[in-house]
C-alpha cells in the first residue's frame, strides 16, 4: 500500500522505539553493515567460554593512570608472575585442553591464537577480551546502592495499584468503546530490573480487536495501519475511522479524555501534558512521593505475528526452540506511537510492541529451567542489566539538559542486553563470582552498536535504533566517548 499521508505535526520528538527498516545504502551512501556482521548477528561455530572482551579505548586527557591494588599483587605472587588470568571454558573445550601436546611455549602461543577475534572480509570484529575489567571498582556495592528497598516497593506499589484498579473499574462499567479493556503491567518494575527508586510505572489496558488487517507504513517493519473486515455485528470502534483507517491519534485523544474525567474523581493524581509523539497518558501521583505512572493504551489483534519479526526474537540457542515457538504464539500488541514523517508523526500508525513477551524473558532467563531459583546457580544478567541502566541514568544526571544524550533510552540498553545474551547462550559465561567481565562485555558490546550505528531491534531485525534517521551521529559519538571514559577510569560517574 502506498504510504498514507494523514495528519501529522510539525516538530519531531522522543525517540522511537522502533524505527525506518534498514536501507541497503545507509544516510550517507555508503553501504551498510551486512546483516551477519551486524552487533546483535550470531557468529557461526562453537559458543564463546566466559570473560571480558574489551576495544582499547584511546587515551583520553582525564583518564587517571591504572594503580595496581595490593589484592592483584597479592595474587600475583601466590600464581606466579606469568600465571595467566581464570577463564571459564564450556567442559569440552576443558577436556580437549588437557589431551594437547607440546612444549609450554607452543600451548601459550597456541592459545594465545585462539583468543584473537578472526575477522572475515566482511565482517565486524568482536571486542577483544582481555584478562580483567579496568578499575578496582566494587559492582556489588554499585547494586546495593541502587536496590529497591521492601518498604518502598510496597508502598508505592500499594498506591498505583489502587489508582489503576479504579480506572480499570470505571472504564469497564461504563458505556464507551473502551469497555472491554483489560489489564496487563510492563515495564522494568514488573521485570524486576527497575533501579533506584519505585518511582517510574508502566501499565497497558489492552483491547482485543478481531477481524483486522494490518498494512505496514513505508516497508518501516514497526508501524503499521489497521483496517477492519467485514463485520455482520457492526464496528463498535467506527468513529475512530478515518478513511477507513483505525486512526491512532483519534482513539488516543478519546482514551485521554475519559481518564482525565476519571482522575478528577481521585485526590492527589493529576494528568500530565500530552508529551508529543508519546503513546502513554502520563498520571502523576503526589502522595505519599511522586510517582509516574504511564497507562498505555494497546490493542489485542487476534492474528499471527507480522513478516517483519519472522527473523527476531533469536533466543533458540539460549532459551530453546520450544520456548520461542510459545513465545510466538502469544499475542503481540499494538500501542499508538506514531511513524515519524518528516519533520512530524503520520498520526494514524500504530507501532507493534512485545513489551509482554520481554517480561517473559526476564523472568525466565537462564539457559537451565533452574537458573536463579533457590536450588539453582545463581547468574549475573539482571545485575549486568541494572548497571548499564544505571550508567546511562547516572551520565543523564551528570550531563543535565545536554542534547545528545536527550534521545537515549533504557530500551537501547536492553535491547543491547538481549542481544549479549543470544551471543553468550549459556549459564556458565554469567556466573555471579564473574559479575565485572560479564558487565564489561555488556559495556563493550553498548559502544561497538554505538560506533557502527547498528542495534536493531530484537523482535524485528529490521528495524535499526541506531540509524541516522533517529539518533544523529555527533549524539553516539558524544555517549561512546563518555561511556569509554568512564570504562577506562573505574566507572567514577557510580559514585
Amino acid at each position: 500500500m502506498a504510504a498514507r499521508r494523514g495528519k501529522s505535526t510539525r516538530t519531531a520528538s522522543e525517540v522511537e522505539a522502533a524505527g525506518p527498516r534498514a536501507s541497503a545504502r545507509s544516510v550517507n551512501g555508503a553501504p551498510t553493515v551486512p546483516e551477519a556482521a551486524r552487533p546483535g548477528a550470531r557468529r557461526n561455530g562453537p559458543s564463546r567460554a566466559s570473560g571480558c572482551r574489551q576495544e582499547k579505548s584511546g587515551p583520553d586527557p582525564r583518564e587517571k593512570p591504572q594503580v595496581r591494588t595490593r589484592t592483584a599483587r597479592a595474587e600475583d605472587q601466590a600464581e606466579g608472575a606469568s600465571a595467566p588470568s581464570e577463564r571459564v571454558e564450556p567442559p569440552s573445550a576443558q577436556g580437549l585442553s588437557l589431551l594437547r601436546a607440546g612444549s609450554r611455549r607452543e600451548r601459550e602461543a597456541r592459545s594465545a591464537r585462539e583468543r584473537r577475534p578472526q575477522a572475515g572480509p566482511t565482517e565486524l570484529s568482536a571486542p577483544a577480551r582481555m584478562e580483567a575489567p579496568p578499575g578496582a571498582w566494587k559492582l556489588q556495592t554499585v547494586l546495593e546502592k541502587v536496590r529497591l528497598s521492601r518498604h518502598e516497593i510496597s508502598e508505592a506499589a500499594e498506591v498505583v495499584n489502587r489508582v489503576v484498579e479504579h480506572l480499570l473499574r470505571r472504564l469497564q462499567g461504563r458505556e464507551s468503546e473502551f469497555k472491554g479493556v483489560a489489564l496487563l503491567r510492563t515495564g522494568s518494575y514488573y521485570e524486576r530490573v527497575k533501579i533506584s527508586a519505585p518511582n517510574e510505572f508502566d501499565v497497558m489496558f489492552k483491547l482485543e480487536v478481531p477481524r483486522i488487517q494490518l498494512e505496514e507504513y513505508c516497508n518501516s517493519g514497526a508501524h503499521y495501519f489497521v483496517k477492519f473486515k467485514r463485520n455482520p455485528g457492526g464496528n463498535p470502534l467506527e468513529q475512530f475511522l478515518e478513511k477507513e483507517i483505525l486512526s491512532a491519534s483519534k482513539m488516543l485523544s478519546k482514551f485521554r479524555k475519559i481518564i482525565k474525567e476519571e482522575i478528577k474523581n481521585i485526590e492527589g493524581v493529576t494528568v500530565e501534558r500530552k508529551r508529543r509523539g508519546s503513546p502513554a497518558v502520563t498520571l502523576l501521583i503526589s502522595k505519599p512521593k511522586e510517582i509516574s505512572v504511564d497507562i498505555i493504551l494497546a490493542l489485542e489483534p487476534k492474528s499471527r505475528w507480522p513478516a517483519s519479526t519472522q527473523k527476531g526474537l533469536p533466543i533458540s540457542e539460549w532459551l530453546g526452540v520450544k520456548v520461542r515457538n510459545n513465545l510466538k504464539r502469544q499475542p503481540f500488541y499494538l500501542v499508538p506511537k506514531h511513524a515519524k514523517e518528516g519533520s512530524g508523526f503520520q498520526e494514524e500508525t500504530w507501532r507493534l510492541s512485545f513489551s509482554h513477551i520481554e517480561k517473559d524473558i526476564l523472568k525466565n532467563h537462564g539457559e537451565s529451567k533452574t537458573c536463579c531459583e533457590t536450588d539453582g546457580m545463581k547468574c549475573c544478567r539482571k545485575e549486568c542489566l541494572k548497571l548499564m541502566k544505571y550508567l546511562l541514568e547516572q551520565l543523564k544526571k551528570k550531563f543535565g539538559d545536554r542534547r545528545e544524550l536527550a534521545k537515549f533510552c533504557s530500551y537501547h540498553v536492553k535491547t543491547a542486553f538481549f542481544h549479549v545474551c543470544t551471543q553468550d547462550p549459556h549459564d556458565n559465561q554469567w556466573q555471579l563470582k564473574n559479575l565485572e567481565c560479564c558487565f564489561d562485555n555488556c559495556v563493550a558490546y553498548f559502544l561497538q552498536c554505538l560506533k557502527t550505528e547498528q542495534l536493531a531491534n530484537y523482535f524485528i531485525p529490521g528495524v535499526n535504533l541506531f540509524s541516522r534517521d533517529l539518533i544523529d551521529k555527533p549524539s553516539k559519538e558524544f555517549l561512546s566517548k563518555q561511556i569509554e571514559y568512564e570504562r577506562n577510569n573505574g566507572f567514577p560517574v557510580f559514585w
